[in-house]
């Protein structure tokens, strides 16, 4: 038992470089469920689509320009990427009320997105600036973190949003996510000493 704690500290501090040991040692007990706790889970919830999309931002006139020759738009795209040595593979084409979207076999590269860019800009023999660079969708996600402690190492302090966004932000799994608000740490009930996020 007491060897699996210490592999479950040093997985927590390969994760969370920059956490402080009386942090680790709050996540460490709150993964072992000391106290007969509950153990956190995590519910998450996403919406939105997908991310083998290109979606390359123009105006009405310009998205109407490019669709009027999907098949031939396609197959150049493909070749392009293809003289750049990428696996990616454009599927399908199509307008709405944003500019144009491209759906691909995989998620696309920096690199990728730059040769579609180049790619529509050349086609429409415009300037760069009527065009945006292509990027991948964004979404929106909810998180719910529930069987927390809301009291840090039995004291008197509560765990704030500062240190879950910290938490949070130092974790691999969160590269590249943007937060659009803070975390709201909500004490479950007067009496209890749990948390949900």
């Amino acid at each position: 038992m007491s060897s699996n704690i210490a592999m479950n500290t040093l997985e927590i501090k390969e994760a969370f470089l920059n956490l402080p040991n009386r942090k680790i040692d709050t996540i460490q007990k709150v993964v072992n469920g000391s106290n007969n706790k509950p153990k956190p889970r995590l519910n998450m919830t996403t919406k939105g689509p997908l991310h083998k999309q290109v979606i390359a931002p123009m105006n009405n006139d310009l998205g109407k320009r490019f669709i009027k020759d999907l098949a031939a738009h396609i197959t150049n795209i493909n070749h392009a990427l293809k003289n750049i040595k990428s696996n990616i593979c454009a599927d399908f084409i199509c307008a709405d009320n944003k500019g144009i979207i491209i759906t691909t076999n995989n998620i696309v590269s920096n690199s990728d997105l730059q040769e579609i860019k180049k790619y529509i800009k050349n086609s429409l023999q415009t300037n760069d600036d009527s065009i945006a660079t292509p990027r991948l969708p964004q979404l929106k996600s909810y998180l719910k973190i529930v069987g927390i402690p809301y009291f840090v190492d039995k004291s008197n302090t509560c765990i704030s949003s500062e240190d879950i966004e910290y938490i949070l932000k130092n974790n691999h799994i969160f590269n590249d996510i943007v937060f659009i608000s803070r975390p709201r740490v909500i004490k479950v009930s007067s009496k209890s000493d749990m948390a949900i996020v």
